[in-house]
């Protein structure tokens, strides 16, 4: 399996890919929707599959003397280390804007969604669309990935909406505030998103895995 993730990382990997992780950097934009950042490094993992696909990649890889579900769980184990390096960069960034960039003026009077747990945790659940929908709905061919694409963008819409919203609820101000309050809540609310985003991923991979052994490629 760990032969197949390096095949994976150096010849069905597009490289734009990697360019794609720079979405993090949203993380630090004043006045933007900074979960846009997470939609765009899942893209970023899509244009990898439509290399793959226009490079025949799927059929050579099934000829190999491997088990067909490995090649499933090599693509879940990139995507993951994909959405991974993305993630602890929008950590390692919001970490920066929470503390030594909080004083700031475009920070402070910022009326959208502000870096923090709560923003990581989004970032975990952005990810699991891409993964359930995306992921999911490739391998319902191997071939096709428009329409799976189409559905993890409106639910990534969705989930960039609510984001968005809840803070300008009554009562849950809090989640948008620049100085960490209530902050043990917002950690609660990320390792609960982290659990979504591993039951829902393992579960879409060997639902993928039983699905892709019936396609007759």
């Amino acid at each position: 399996m760990t032969r197949y993730l390096y095949k994976e990382l150096h010849l069905a990997a597009s490289p734009i890919s990697w360019w794609f992780l720079a979405g993090a950097l949203m993380t630090l934009l004043p006045g933007y929707p900074i979960l846009v950042g997470s939609f765009f490094i899942c893209f970023g993992v899509f244009q990898s599959f439509q290399h793959a696909r226009e490079s025949n990649d799927v059929l050579y890889s099934v000829l190999l003397p491997v088990k067909k579900r490995d090649y499933v769980t090599a693509k879940y184990l990139y995507t993951v280390f994909m959405q991974m390096i993305g993630w602890v960069l929008c950590a390692v960034l919001t970490v920066l804007r929470m503390t030594a960039l909080s004083g700031l003026m475009p920070y402070v009077g910022n009326a959208l969604m502000n870096p923090s747990p709560l923003y990581l945790g989004f970032v975990l659940l952005i990810f699991t669309a891409f993964n359930v929908l995306f992921l999911g709905g490739f391998f319902r061919t191997a071939y096709k990935f428009g329409l799976p694409f189409l559905r993890f963008g409106i639910a990534a819409l969705l989930l960039i909406s609510i984001a968005e919203v809840l803070h300008h609820l009554p009562g849950l101000g809090f989640l948008n505030t620049t100085t960490g309050e209530r902050l043990g809540l917002q950690f609660a609310i990320l390792g609960g998103c982290a659990l979504i985003y591993a039951l829902c991923t393992l579960l879409s991979l060997r639902a993928s895995q039983k699905r892709f052994e019936m396609l007759d490629l």
